[in-house]
């Protein structure tokens, strides 16, 4: 079973997202992040086994904190990610850190 945090995404020029930052929890630990693109993120997160959940940086504590559940679903462009519909803009992975400016060394 794998434990995974979603801290940012990557968009297309559409805004449409493609990849994501996920993080593997580990029992003292969470890896740096890794650049997954959106369907392979779909294949880990339809293994029952793993689980993963927004990941936000708090500004006040200076620290990340847990967010929302992040599952699968079918829309009608086909499978996609999504956290909790709540509308609450600050746990959707829609308003999580865009990644798209950074660049590899």
């Amino acid at each position: 079973m794998a434990q995974y945090r979603i801290s940012g995404v990557w968009k297309n020029s559409e805004g449409v997202i493609t990849h994501y930052a996920f993080h593997e929890k580990k029992s003292n630990s969470v890896s740096f992040a890794n650049k997954v693109d959106k369907s392979y993120a779909i294949q880990l997160l339809e293994n029952p086994n793993n689980s993963a959940y927004t990941w936000i940086w708090n500004y006040n504590l200076c620290k990340w904190k847990i967010g929302e559940e992040v599952k699968v679903v079918n829309g009608n462009s086909g499978k996609y990610l999504r956290s909790n519909p709540d509308k609450t803009e600050t746990n959707n992975l829609e308003h999580l850190i865009d990644y798209d400016w950074l660049r590899y060394l």
